[in-house]
């Protein structure tokens, strides 16, 4: 029979160091690789959320440029009154005749037409 010097069924101090070591050393790298996808995650998340905040932003903006350019248009001219048209063409008439440009008879045809 072998007799073999040592201890039967436990570790000895180097192993009980060996195995702490081992353990912790894959506690460790556990650890940082949840934290590096943590981190990932909410990077990601960020990423999007300004994504969406973007988007939204340019669609507000061009709302805005469609209000500003609907309220920019002038509104449709209003016709002039028909009244203050004609006394405005009688009163170039009465100018030209006065001026010499026109004749009586051609003034008074020309009124003639305007008024009928």
């Amino acid at each position: 029979m072998v007799f073999r010097a040592g201890r039967r069924g436990r570790p000895g101090l180097l192993g009980t160091v060996a195995r702490t070591a081992v353990i912790a050393g894959t506690a460790q790298a556990t650890s940082n690789a949840m934290n590096r996808r943590s981190q990932q995650k909410a990077a990601e998340q960020q990423a999007y959320a300004d994504q969406q905040a973007a988007q939204q932003q340019a669609a507000y903006a061009q709302q805005a440029q469609a209000q500003q350019a609907a309220y920019a248009q002038p509104a449709p001219a209003q016709a002039a009154p028909a009244g203050d048209d004609l006394i405005t063409k009688l009163q170039q008439l009465a100018q030209l005749h006065q001026s010499g440009a026109l004749s009586d008879e051609e003034f008074a045809a020309a009124k003639a037409q305007l008024l009928a």
